[in-house]
């Protein structure tokens, strides 16, 4: 076509010309409503005619409000705001305010403008982020001795007593195997069915065929994407959402599209509206989402929106990847049935690990779908590797024979740690918020300031390394926050704590520097 652009070109376009060129999304009058919440009252949270007299005028607090939701994911980069007209009929305000709202927005970078077309969200250059995978620290690759004290950048647990046991059990189970290759790329078949039959008990008919077992969860959602999605196609992504698979997403060269979650908001969690609207408007053919106890919010989602989900798959003709790599680690409340068990056809695939439920090391996965798909992920298989090991699949499936003992375990030892860490945030960090999810392995902790890759750069000269919030979403969202694994020994969570307050205080001086407050000239 005339109108497109070559590889060299796109050396010397601005990322401005690049968003304007995108399909744009729009943000509802009242979804931005509803998530700016009461962005009116002043800072000390007051209601009374006197402090509302007080507090900074209008447009001000409008700006502020919508550059926070910018910071923390809700307003995507690139998804246009509502109109003027609209947004002020929403909010029962003057159409200036708004306009001088998205004034001062634009003058500080949050907001990109051309003539005809809505306003999108854009982040200042001093805060872009380029979307590349992020290098890793000098503290992070030394040897293990030379490493702080206490490492958060993982939400995984050291390995049960019974991991010994099970590859015992493998080993004595080996020799049956070796007069064969070895490789067998859909899987043992002992293995798939102890996984077909855990799906089964979770209220979701399974057979062996409909399991390929895999490298990890990792693997298998690279398996998918490589079968589900062409170079730029969009991919719908909750937000915030495990860091590994938004690489993923970026390696094939599709486009995640971030839908934001509202850990606020634990009953509600997912905007299934929007999940709705980004699929239509983006024409997204997949979706990977991970709605058993996100990483790392822990949020759950319901059954009632399971069954709308799929209900909004089969409409938009969308494929759903559901990540069940946390689903071991329910901790309050009740189990929904599997998300897949509200398809009506293939419109929900799952992929399920063993390094979450048992050990990281352990590097066993798989897909359940249906034999039609699993056809064409052997194929494209063929060309990444050979199959699972086979000491590795006998291993896991030692473990999930006695999972019901081993998880009930691991789950005590989870809801012990979480409130060790909750307590002790409470206690040296009392203005941080932290909303604890119905299960998972992490706290997604509220800041108040947008800090977090700063914090999580000084942190390791206090003794702790910690993943920054921006790693979990795209377009540097996210600086208010910060995932907290509660997977250590609680002595370790202590320290930890008194580590990142420590650090934190040395920031405190400077922490509104990156992003001051708007001002208006």
């Amino acid at each position: 076509m005339g109108s497109s652009f070559s590889q060299l070109d796109l050396k010397y376009i601005s990322t401005e010309t690049i968003l304007a060129c995108m399909a744009t999304r729009v943000i509802s009058a009242a979804t931005l409503t509803r998530d700016l919440g009461r962005w009116r009252h002043d800072d000390t949270g007051a209601e009374d005619g006197a402090a509302r007299r007080s507090a900074r005028p209008a447009y001000l607090a409008l700006a502020e409000g919508i550059r926070l939701l910018i910071h923390d994911g809700r307003a995507p980069l690139g998804v246009a705001l509502p109109s003027e007209r609209d947004l002020a009929t929403t909010l029962g305000v003057s159409r200036t305010t708004v306009t001088s709202a998205y004034t001062l927005l634009r003058e500080h970078g949050y907001l990109l403008s051309r003539q005809g077309s809505r306003s999108t969200v854009a982040l200042p250059a001093s805060v872009k982020h380029d979307g590349t995978k992020p290098t890793r620290s000098i503290l992070a690759m030394m040897s293990p001795g030379e490493l702080p004290t206490i490492d958060l950048t993982y939400a995984a647990m050291s390995a049960p007593p019974e991991m010994t046991d099970a590859y015992s059990f493998a080993l004595q189970g080996l020799p049956i195997y070796l007069g064969t290759h070895g490789m067998d790329p859909v899987g043992v078949l002992t293995l798939r069915e102890a996984i077909a039959r855990r799906y089964t008990e979770r209220g979701l008919p399974t057979d062996p065929d409909q399991i390929l077992v895999t490298l990890g969860a990792q693997h298998g959602l690279r398996l998918l994407l490589n079968v589900l999605t062409a170079p730029a196609e969009r991919v719908l992504i909750d937000h915030p959402t495990y860091p590994n698979a938004i690489e993923a997403i970026r390696d094939v060269g599709a486009r995640p599209v971030p839908v934001p979650l509202r850990p606020e908001h634990p009953d509600v969690g997912w905007d299934l509206d929007g999940i709705r609207s980004a699929a239509r408007q983006t024409a997204a053919s997949t979706a990977y989402l991970v709605p058993d106890f996100n990483n790392p919010t822990g949020l759950l989602m319901d059954a009632d929106g399971r069954a709308e989900l799929a209900a909004i798959a089969r409409e938009t003709r969308m494929t759903v990847i559901v990540d069940e790599s946390m689903v071991d680690q329910q901790l309050d409340g009740d189990d929904p049935p599997p998300a897949a068990a509200f398809a009506r056809g293939a419109e929900i695939v799952t992929i399920g690990s063993a390094s979450k439920s048992f050990w990281g090391g352990l590097r066993v996965g798989w897909i359940r779908t249906n034999q039609s798909l699993i056809t064409k992920l052997l194929g494209s298989r063929s060309s990444m590797d050979l199959g699972t090991p086979v000491m590795d699949q006998l291993a896991t499936g030692y473990l999930l024979e006695h999972a019901d003992t081993i998880l009930a375990r691991r789950r005590d030892q989870l809801r012990s740690r979480r409130a060790t860490l909750l307590d002790a945030l409470a206690e040296e960090l009392p203005d941080w918020r932290a909303v604890p999810g119905a299960g998972g392995m992490s706290l997604w902790v509220q800041l108040p300031a947008p800090v977090s890759s700063a914090l999580a750069a000084t942190a390791p000269n206090h003794g702790v390394l910690l993943a920054a919030g921006p790693r979990f979403g795209v377009q540097g969202a996210f600086e208010r926050f910060l995932r907290l694994p509660y997977t250590v020994e609680e002595p370790d969570l202590r320290l930890a704590v008194k580590s990142i307050a420590a650090a934190y205080a040395a920031l405190t001086p400077h922490a509104a520097n990156p992003l001051a407050p708007l001002t208006c000239y």
